[in-house]
């Protein structure tokens, strides 16, 4: 069950997991006019996996629940690496130190006891939001690269290794687009390097701009390099958004007088799309698009090369 109170992508999302009906009631009935889509479970199980799928921003949990109690949904939210982020708040009756002790020692930020305040509620559930949001921006931050503004190279690396790890577990496509700005150093010669930093700014724009599922993700590779990691994708998809991105940097028409070819920032890409199995690493999708993307420059560059499906599962 879900309910919305704005519709806005920036409004927190949190799930409360109670197993009776009655409790989720008067959650409801008291946080639906804040600023929050609040989502509920009955269950630890349910709780899990919506937990999974929608990523809140702060976990309401009973602690007294049959099956799956809230101590054990706690464990496992904190031992899943995408899921330990998210806040808990335990509401529970229990108000023994021994028990509030486990709670907070598996990972819990906070409790509120039943029968709880609604307003000591709300402000110990703002708070944390506010906590969470903080904790987010820090971490954007850090994976973002600093000159163009769109993700670095570490926030890749560890996209890849999560993105690798999902397409194998449930037999899927993953695609990369590696794009190399042709003649970047005679660029950075001929016009200096502050130039060349705008440049490679509206590179990225435009680039980003061709990125448009939430799922895909454009970073930074190093230098004059970018790479784009497309989960869920299939070659022919992969190469359109290649194409698209080359395109894309053509029509900005940034002047470069050493570009023998057309006078203006080109890029060359390099596209290998994989589905994983065990006998093939990441570095094999890494090193095929790498490969593609030599032969996109010894073609001539302001081009895209695509990697057989056997070149990129060697």
């Amino acid at each position: 069950m879900h309910w919305t109170h704005d519709t806005n992508r920036q409004t927190p999302i949190v799930l409360a997991i109670d197993d009776v009906p009655a409790n989720l009631d008067v959650l409801v009935a008291h946080l639906l006019q804040e600023a929050i889509e609040l989502t509920v479970a009955l269950s630890g199980e349910e709780g899990l996996e919506l937990a999974d799928s929608l990523r809140p921003d702060l976990i309401l949990l009973d602690v007294m629940m049959p099956g799956m109690d809230g101590f054990e949904v706690c464990r496992r939210l904190k031992a899943n690496p995408e899921l330990a982020d998210i806040p808990v708040l335990f509401l529970t009756a229990v108000d023994e130190e021994v028990e509030i002790e486990r709670g907070f020692a598996l990972g819990a930020v906070d409790y509120v006891h039943k029968p709880y305040s609604i307003p000591i509620l709300k402000a110990r559930m703002h708070n944390h939001l506010a906590l969470k949001r903080k904790s987010d921006q820090l971490a954007l931050l850090a994976r973002t690269d600093g000159l163009t503004g769109v993700a670095n190279r570490r926030h890749f690396d560890e996209g890849f290794a999560s993105e690798w790890q999902r397409a194998r577990r449930h037999g899927r496509t993953l695609s990369l687009v590696l794009v190399d700005v042709d003649h970047f150093k005679r660029f950075n010669d001929r016009y200096g390097h502050g130039e060349g930093d705008r440049c490679l700014k509206r590179v990225a724009g435009a680039l980003d701009g061709c990125i448009r599922r939430p799922g895909d993700l454009l970073a930074r590779f190093g230098g004059e390099e970018f790479v784009a990691l497309m989960p869920d994708t299939e070659a022919a998809a992969a190469l359109t958004i290649a194409e698209r991105m080359r395109e894309a940097v053509g029509r900005l028409a940034i002047e470069h007088a050493e570009n023998s070819a057309c006078r203006h920032v080109t890029i060359s890409i390099g596209v290998a799309t994989v589905r994983p199995t065990p006998t093939c690493q990441p570095e094999d999708l890494l090193k095929a698009a790498d490969d593609c993307l030599y032969r996109a420059k010894g073609g001539g560059r302001n081009q895209v090369a695509v990697a057989s499906s056997q070149e990129a599962a060697r």
